[in-house]
């Protein structure tokens, strides 16, 4: 089969609903929503370097070469810039399933854009793994192989826990699924060492261990909403904080025994239609994020997400931040008809210097899972 010249692939941003936190650890459960905003990823063959990068966030273009140990750079091999970090890692997963089949990496030039930044600063709708499971769909296309939507997933996240397996993939999965999903992040640890030991190949088609995946239908009356701060977060910086003796301990076993339940309950809730009961849960994923910023000293509700969730609660909806906290966004549900509410709400925010933003909920892609 002849690869197109061309390919542009986008993948859409994600925002927690449930689950934060306590999804980190392998085997536990989040639910996300994949949202109408994007990142875009268009290939087409390069007549120089190996690879060449641009990216409407930064002025100008990087050249890589490949080598033994993956992209580097192109004239003395000098390291990755960091903004392009999960692109690099994505471009080197492909290659790495192309030269296990045997082929040759063509030169590749790639041209990024992202409207999950707002004038360069990131809106905290997952653009990392977003542009990830862009890259990985973009260079497999172009060079002519065929990635189902596990496979997508499954590269995106090899490439991700290569640079750490803090990150529980969940962002990745909204990506690649769209919709609503109910995630359970698997041992990246796990599936490290069978990459390591059976290649890349053998370990995107083996069971992996705690990852589940299954999609969910919308609520029947509610209507999301997204408030964002202003203020961009690190995931990886806040959990950090929650230090080596926080994992394992009788304090994290207990947050993620209640983040278990209140997950459990708010997909049974979306399943059979019971919005008022996934609104409750939302709260409940509310009050669970405030006792452990209160025991660890996270600083997950800043002052802007906290004013987020009193101006949602006082109309009515069931508000929370939306991943790690710290700043980025905050969701909110809303009865699908409170207009009225749904003003008081947005103006409040407005008023506390947090931005409505206009996304929605992007639709379910793919195939059946």
């Amino acid at each position: 089969m002849t690869a197109p010249r061309t390919v542009t692939r986008r993948a859409p941003g994600k925002l927690f609903v449930v689950g934060e936190y306590a999804v980190m650890e392998p085997g536990h459960a989040a639910v996300l929503v994949a949202v109408d905003r994007h990142v875009s990823v268009t290939v087409s063959a390069s007549d120089g370097p190996d690879v060449v990068i641009g990216s409407d966030l930064v002025p100008g273009t990087v050249r890589l070469r490949r080598s033994d140990a993956g992209l580097v750079g192109l004239d003395d091999g000098y390291p990755v810039p960091t903004h392009l970090s999960h692109v690099v890692a994505a471009i080197d997963e492909v290659d790495g399933l192309l030269a296990e089949r045997g082929l040759r990496a063509p030169p590749l030039q790639l041209s990024i854009t992202s409207r999950l930044h707002s004038e360069g600063t990131k809106l905290g709708l997952g653009s990392s793994g977003a542009v990830t499971v862009a890259t990985v769909s973009a260079v497999a296309a172009f060079c002519g192989i065929e990635v189902p939507d596990e496979t997508r997933f499954r590269l995106a996240l090899l490439a991700t826990a290569r640079h750490g397996t803090g990150s529980s993939g969940g962002d990745l999965a909204a990506s690649v699924w769209g919709g609503w999903i109910a995630y359970r992040s698997p041992d990246r640890a796990a599936v490290l060492d069978m990459a390591e030991r059976i290649g890349v190949a053998e370990t995107i088609r083996a069971p992996w261990p705690g990852f589940r995946l299954r999609r969910l239908p919308p609520p029947r009356g509610l209507t999301l909403h997204v408030g964002w701060t202003g203020r961009p977060a690190s995931t990886d910086s806040l959990a950090g904080r929650l230090g080596s003796d926080w994992w394992g301990s009788t304090s994290q076993r207990r947050f993620t025994d209640r983040s278990d339940e209140c997950v459990s309950a708010a997909i049974r809730a979306l399943e059979q239609g019971e919005d008022r009961e996934l609104a409750y849960r939302v709260r409940c994923a509310r009050e669970l994020l405030a006792d452990l910023d209160d025991e660890a000293g996270l600083g997950v509700f800043t002052p802007g997400l906290a004013a987020l969730c009193e101006a949602a609660e006082a109309v009515g909806a069931a508000a929370k931040p939306s991943g790690a906290g710290g700043g980025d966004c905050g969701i909110a549900l809303l009865d699908a008809w409170a207009a009225r509410e749904t003003t008081r709400m947005r103006d409040g925010w407005t008023a506390a210097g947090v931005l409505p933003l206009p996304v929605h909920v992007q639709p379910a892609t793919g195939g059946t899972r």
